[in-house]
C-alpha cells in the first residue's frame, strides 16, 4: 500500500521552466506522484543496467532508455530526438524529475525519443529503473485526471477495442473513433519478456490519457501473474477486468478478493467490473459456476482462437464449430442475468465477412463483439442495432399494447395478428436498445 504520497508541484532544477513549457505544450501534466509498493519497502537492491522502451524508423509516440548504475558521479543524461530543438530541454529536465523521484542520484542515462508524451518516459524511465535494480519500491506516476463516471451495470458493450498495453501510440487517439469500450491489454499482445512495463506504461495510461466516453477496460495476464497485473492496475480504477483463460470458478473468486482488497487499500468506492473469457472446453463447460463466482461479472465472452485450438479444430468464418459453446454462452448469460459478447473477427480486410459474422453473432443473442482494428468499430455497431424496420414493427406492437391496457383487454393484437406477452417483451427491449443506440 502507498504509505505515503508527495506531490510535485514543481522543480528546483534549472530546467523547471523549460519543463513547465513542455507539459503544458504536450500534455497539460504538471504534477509527479511517488509512493511506496504494497509492502511499504523502499530498500534498494543491488543495481546494475537497465532498458526498456522502443527505438527506431518505424516507432512513435515512444522512448527508449538505457540506465547503467553508477556508484559516484551524479547523473550523466544524453538523449536522441527529432524534437531536440524544442522539448530537448523539457525532456532531459522531466528524466531528472523522474529520477529524482525514484531517489537515483547517480546512474548513467541514456534517451533515444520518438514522441513519447511525458507518461511514457516517467513509464519507460521507471521499467528500465527497475530493470536495472534501481528505484524498488517507488513509483513515478503522472497526475491523475479526473476519473469518469462509474461505468453502469449494463452499460452498452457492443465493441471492444484491443490496444497492445506496450505499444503507446495506439492510446492517444483511440477514443477518437468511437468504440464502447477501450481494451489496454497485457496479455497476448505483450510479449514476455515486456510484461513488467507494460504494466507501468498501462498504469500511467489510465491515470493521464482521457478516453472520453469509452469504458476502460484492462485484460490481465492470467493468474497467477494476473495478480501482479492487479497491484499496479487496480489502484487507477479501471471500469472493467477482463480474465483470459477462465475454466474455473476458483480463479473467478480470487481475482474478486485481490481487487477487493486493493480497493479497500486505496479507498476506491466505484465498482469494478469482471468479464471472464472462456477459452477452453472447460471453462465452457464452467460458465455458469464462473459467472456466479463474483457478483461483480457483468459480461461473459469467449476467445475463439484459444477455444478451437482447444478443440483441436480449425477455426472458420461460419462458426459451425463454436456454434454449441457460443449458444451455451448465451444461454447461461441470460440465465443469469449479465451480457454475452462474442469473440473477434480476426480478418480485419473482410468487412463483409465481419458483417455477417455480426449479424449471426446479434441473432444468437450476442450483445456486441471485439475488435482488433478502428474500421471495424461502424461494421459492429450497425450490425448490433436493431434495423428501421425493427423498430417501427416493434413501436406498432408496444402502441398496441400500451392501447389495450388503457382499455382493460387482457388480449393484444396487431392487425390480424395476436400479440402474445414474449412478443410483447421483445419488442419493449428492441425499442430501448433502439434508444441506446441512437436509432430510434
Amino acid at each position: 500500500m502507498f504509505a505515503s504520497r508527495l506531490w510535485f508541484e514543481s522543480h528546483s532544477d534549472s530546467n523547471a521552466a523549460g519543463l513547465t513549457s513542455f507539459f503544458a505544450r504536450k500534455s497539460g501534466a504538471l504534477r509527479m506522484t511517488i509512493g511506496r509498493d504494497m509492502t511499504g519497502s523502499v530498500e534498494e537492491k543491488s543495481a546494475g543496467a537497465g532498458e526498456a522502451g522502443h527505438c527506431g524508423r518505424d516507432v512513435r509516440s515512444d522512448l527508449h532508455v538505457a540506465i547503467e548504475a553508477r556508484d559516484s558521479g551524479g547523473l550523466e543524461i544524453t538523449m536522441q530526438s527529432r524534437v531536440a530543438p524544442y522539448y530537448g530541454e523539457s525532456i532531459v529536465a522531466q528524466s531528472r524529475q523522474v529520477l529524482d523521484v525514484l531517489g537515483i542520484k547517480h546512474a548513467r542515462v541514456e534517451l533515444r525519443d520518438e514522441g513519447a508524451l511525458p507518461f511514457v518516459i516517467s513509464a519507460r524511465i521507471e521499467a528500465a529503473a527497475r530493470r536495472a535494480g534501481l528505484g524498488l519500491g517507488r513509483k513515478a506516476s503522472p497526475e491523475k485526471l479526473a476519473l469518469p463516471e462509474p461505468s453502469p451495470r449494463d452499460r452498452l458493450r457492443r465493441s471492444r477495442l484491443y490496444l497492445p498495453g506496450s505499444e503507446p501510440k495506439y492510446f492517444i487517439n483511440a477514443a477518437l473513433h468511437g468504440p464502447d469500450a477501450i481494451i489496454l491489454d497485457l496479455e497476448d499482445s505483450v510479449h514476455h519478456a515486456e510484461k513488467d512495463a507494460a504494466r507501468i506504461l498501462v498504469r500511467n495510461t489510465l491515470r493521464a490519457v482521457d478516453f472520453g466516453k469509452c469504458e476502460r477496460m484492462v485484460r490481465i495476464n492470467q493468474l497467477p501473474m494476473g495478480l501482479e497485473d492487479l497491484a499496479e492496475i487496480v489502484p487507477e480504477s479501471p471500469d472493467l477486468l477482463l480474465l483470459p483463460k477462465a475454466e474455473l470458478p476458483e480463479q473467478i473468486a480470487e481475482t474478486d478478493r485481490m481487487v477487493g482488497e486493493l480497493k479497500g487499500r486505496y479507498g476506491i468506492t466505484r465498482p469494478i467490473w469482471l468479464m471472464p473469457i472462456l477459452e477452453s472446453a472447460l471453462g465452457i463447460e464452467n460458465a455458469s459456476a464462473i459467472v456466479q463466482a463474483s457478483k461483480n461479472v457483468v459480461a461473459l465472452t469467449i476467445g475463439l482462437e484459444d477455444y478451437t485450438a482447444d478443440l483441436g479444430v480449425a477455426k472458420t468464418v461460419e462458426g459451425r464449430e463454436s456454434l454449441y459453446a457460443r449458444s451455451r454462452l448465451v444461454n447461461t448469460a441470460k440465465a443469469l442475468g449479465v451480457q454475452a459478447i462474442d469473440s473477434v473477427f480476426g480478418d480485419v480486410a473482410d468487412m463483409d465477412g465481419l458483417r455477417r459474422w455480426a449479424e449471426n453473432s446479434r441473432a444468437l443473442g450476442f450483445g456486441g463483439m471485439g475488435c482488433i482494428h478502428p474500421g471495424q468499430i461502424p461494421v459492429i455497431h450497425e450490425a448490433f442495432a436493431p434495423s428501421q424496420a425493427e423498430i417501427e414493427k416493434a413501436l406498432k406492437i408496444v402502441a398496441a399494447f400500451e392501447e389495450a391496457q388503457q382499455r382493460g383487454l387482457g388480449v393484444v393484437s396487431l392487425g390480424s395478428k395476436m400479440i402474445d406477452p414474449p412478443v410483447v417483451q421483445r419488442a419493449q427491449k428492441l425499442v430501448e436498445l433502439s434508444k441506446r443506440t441512437g436509432k430510434e
